[in-house]
């Protein structure tokens, strides 16, 4: 087993010498699994880890929980972090609005315990539901998870990938290790779970044939693309590969998915004024020739508490606190700040601002451009 995880490692690295990893650890069987499989990982290669827990409070037991999973952990010798959620909703959409806010904070955490790398303990069920839901969403064809990804300033690994969740459940038997069973991986209110419970496999397209679509994403926008620190691009052509228009459709709406497929090749083969995932195609103006492609106004998340930190819209980290304001989208008060900014009317209506009592105090709002995942994870080509 040490063996196995030790090849799908190595697959990821090279990690640089005294690699310091968080791992995300939910105290269910797949995460325990990972703590104790890096543990064995990083003493082997002069590192050192640190478990997150993640305490969500969606359901009363989760402290409990949690402080259950730290000290069986702790009795390991493995280092921990409690990371507590709160305001999260409970209502439909739970799953991934817990999704969102439980990868942020795991992300906030591993920085401020200066770590580079954040393991994650998707396995190869993951795998296969991940690419059933986005074959039946029409977004991803069979792209499933990638090995890591970069996502702000973090990179996410997923060494388990490879591996059925029945062989790690054997591993921690093996260990004499327990672990904390989620009644929620049983509702079948989750579209993962019916997946799941319908028996539903999909295999996701090889490596190769993902880093050819991520080699030609990359090659098209370092020659075509111009991106802004506003969050918006330039398209400067009249037509785009579909996997990089599905990619900057995403990166510019701050999705967590692209858009339907067959949308997006009826849109690359010849680019016109359209909405689509969330962001909007439309005729540079201004800027000159070719087409920007920005956040679409419409879809943009409501105010927020302007509290340091925030990630708002799935777009932009306010970098510090503003008492009792909030930061949200421009909107109609762009007409106000359009002499002064030399940006298309599109982009300003997307782009955030501060307001108290629902006057503008602040524009733009102290943020930086942090979208959920890059367009692209492979160089750019020159």
């Amino acid at each position: 087993m040490q063996l196995g995880f030790a090849a799908a490692m190595a697959r990821l690295g090279p990690l640089g010498p005294e690699p310091r990893i968080a791992v995300a650890v939910s105290g269910g069987a797949d995460s325990t699994a990972l703590a104790l499989l890096m543990q064995q990982w990083v003493a082997t290669h002069f590192g050192n880890m640190v478990a997150l827990i993640v305490d969500h409070g969606l359901r009363p037991e989760s402290a409990s929980e949690a402080a259950l999973t730290q000290s069986r952990l702790l009795a390991r010798n493995i280092s921990t972090r409690i990371i507590r959620l709160v305001g999260l909703p409970t209502a439909a959409g739970v799953q991934q609005a817990a999704r969102a806010a439980r990868y942020q904070a795991l992300m906030d955490a591993a920085r401020q315990e200066n770590c580079l790398f954040l393991a994650l303990g998707h396995h190869a069920a993951d795998q296969s539901e991940t690419v059933t839901m986005r074959a039946q969403r029409g977004s991803g064809g069979l792209e499933g998870m990638a090995g890591w990804t970069a996502r702000n300033n973090v990179l996410l690994l997923r060494p388990l990938l490879h591996m059925s969740p029945a062989v790690l459940r054997a591993y921690l038997v093996g260990q004499g290790m327990h672990w904390v069973e989620d009644p929620s991986n049983y509702n079948p209110r989750f579209e993962r779970i019916r997946i799941r419970q319908a028996g539903i496999h999909a295999t996701p397209a090889s490596p190769a044939a993902r880093q050819i679509v991520e080699r030609e994403v990359a090659a098209f926008i370092a020659h075509h693309v111009t991106w802004h620190a506003q969050g918006f691009a330039v398209i400067h052509t009249n037509q785009a590969p579909a996997g990089a228009l599905a990619a900057l459709i995403r990166v510019v709406a701050g999705a967590e998915y692209a858009p339907a497929q067959a949308a997006v090749h009826r849109l690359s083969a010849a680019l016109r004024p359209a909405t689509l995932g969330g962001a909007r195609l439309a005729r540079t103006g201004k800027l000159g020739g070719g087409w920007v492609l920005a956040r679409e106004p419409a879809a943009c998340a409501p105010p927020a508490d302007a509290v340091a930190g925030t990630v708002w819209d799935g777009r932009f980290r306010l970098q510090q606190s503003a008492k009792g304001q909030f930061i949200g989208a421009l909107g109609a008060d762009a007409s106000a700040f359009r002499k002064a900014v030399a940006l298309p009317a599109l982009v300003l209506r997307g782009m955030p601002c501060l307001r108290l009592d629902g006057v503008v105090t602040c524009f733009p709002a102290p943020c930086q451009f942090t979208p959920p995942y890059p367009a692209t994870s492979h160089p750019f080509a020159s």
